[in-house]
């Protein structure tokens, strides 16, 4: 069994047994341990393996897996979280701008909300990008042409009479 099979069993497991509230607390206390590090360290290239991380931050290995695969979208080079393996060395190149507006889309506001970010990224840059993140969620519909307009391929006649038959 790989790292990645073992962290959604453990996932399922844990929500059969203890339910999904108490797995989404320990989980964002895994990720707040985290991400205040990196953001406060402004460690944003750094290479290290799955055993490395999990005694760095003194947290179990299926959680460090969970955290890879979290992250792995705001990474330059995405790793193939399903193949890894413990002493695996993984290069971590985090896109800061993109891992906050995937904060966002995370609905994580405990991170994105980290008093790190105001050191990282200007308040002009979080408005952009929480703008960037608002617009990217509105669905635009065409505009329908009506029944009694006037026909769009300019012949003068409404459209039920002309292009909408």
């Amino acid at each position: 069994m790989n790292l990645y099979e073992k962290w959604t069993n453990m996932v399922t497991e844990f929500v059969k047994t203890k339910g999904e509230i108490a797995f989404w607390n320990e989980y964002k206390n895994v990720e707040l341990k985290i991400y205040k590090d990196i953001l406060g360290n402004k460690n944003f290239s750094f290479k290290s393996s799955v055993l490395d991380l999990s005694k760095k931050y003194d947290i179990n290995e299926d959680f460090i897996v969970g955290f890879v695969d979290g992250i792995n979208e705001s990474l330059n080079k995405q790793i193939d979280v399903e193949n890894i393996t413990v002493e695996e060395e993984i290069e971590f190149e985090i896109d800061v701008e993109k891992l906050y507006f995937n904060m966002l889309d995370a609905k994580a506001d405990y991170l994105y909300n980290l008093k790190e970010w105001k050191e990282i990224l200007s308040s002009e840059k979080i408005k952009s990008i929480t703008s960037n993140w608002r617009s990217s969620k509105i669905v635009l519909n065409p505009v329908k042409i009506g029944r009694n307009e006037l026909c769009t391929c300019g012949s003068g006649k409404k459209y039920k009479k002309c292009c909408g038959k």
